[in-house]
């Protein structure tokens, strides 16, 4: 499968690349910099004219303009080019893409499209999207646009090790002090990408949105494992409010057989991230 993926070197695209390159793909990765590990590059923006499409089977759109380490307010004090990029930019792909004939579309969506919910809400395809930051709203106009055959992931955070740890500050800081109360619903990048594969492979999904969540991860749970794993002595913070985070369900996904890591692919990361 020839597939073109944009934002192919964040850190959802080092998943989606590397797992498109181990099942054997022709990846063109379509963005500002090179990947560097031998990966077919388009130099892109998506402040600029979409790429030529033709010839592609497929379209993984995984880019997004922000201010560096921001996505939810990755605006900063630019709203207007943040929209210009990222749903203009994405309109123009959407219409490379339809002109092309692609057979498969998916956008990386993100849960930030609900917006938020009486605690205790779980968050299904159908609850209804009321988006509270311009990063949602975006991301819920750029799937409303989708052609027809798109498919949206509406994906959780993403975590792994490498450059995917987002939790290193969190560790360091425990071994000093408590870090602040936290929960929120998390997925492996690797099981972000199975999904994708899913949406690429599978005959006839059956529907245009999908949730990605595995985990529901309370910082305290976290630091606990993290202690049992490295045998460090960590500060532990009280656990967060009980339904302070919504969960996501992900039933639609899993019909179609996707099985995430759960706990275990935590721990292992953890180990991996340990050293």
């Amino acid at each position: 499968m020839r597939i073109a993926l944009t934002g192919g070197t964040g850190i959802a695209g080092g998943f989606l690349r590397a797992e498109a390159r181990a099942a054997g793909d022709d990846v063109t990765v379509f963005g500002r910099s090179d990947p560097g590990d031998g990966t077919a590059f388009c130099p892109y923006d998506l402040t600029g004219p979409a790429p030529d499409l033709e010839g592609f089977d497929a379209l993984i759109h995984a880019g997004f303009a922000h201010v560096p380490g921001r996505y939810r307010g990755g605006e900063g004090d630019d709203p207007a080019g943040f929209r210009a990029a990222n749903l203009d930019g994405t309109l123009r792909l959407w219409e490379a893409a339809d002109r092309a004939g692609l057979s498969r579309m998916v956008f990386l969506s993100s849960r930030a499209v609900y917006g938020p919910k009486p605690p205790g809400t779980s968050l299904t395809e159908s609850t209804p999207c009321t988006p509270d930051t311009l990063y949602g709203q975006l991301k819920l106009a750029a799937e409303q646009a989708m052609p027809p055959g798109g498919i949206a992931l509406r994906v959780t955070g993403i975590y792994g090790a490498g450059p995917a740890n987002k939790w290193a500050e969190t560790l360091a800081m425990a071994e000093r002090e408590p870090p602040a109360p936290r929960a929120g619903t998390e997925v492996h990048g690797d099981d972000l990408a199975a999904a994708v594969r899913l949406m690429l492979t599978h005959p006839a999904p059956g529907h245009c949105v999908f949730n990605v969540s595995d985990i529901l991860l309370d910082r305290s749970d976290l630091l606990t494992r993290w202690a049992a794993i490295t045998g460090r002595s960590v500060h532990l913070p009280p656990p967060a409010t009980p339904q302070s985070v919504n969960k996501m369900e992900c039933a639609l996904l899993r019909a179609l057989g996707w099985r995430p890591g759960g706990w275990d692919r935590l721990d292992a990361t953890l180990r991996r991230i340990a050293g």
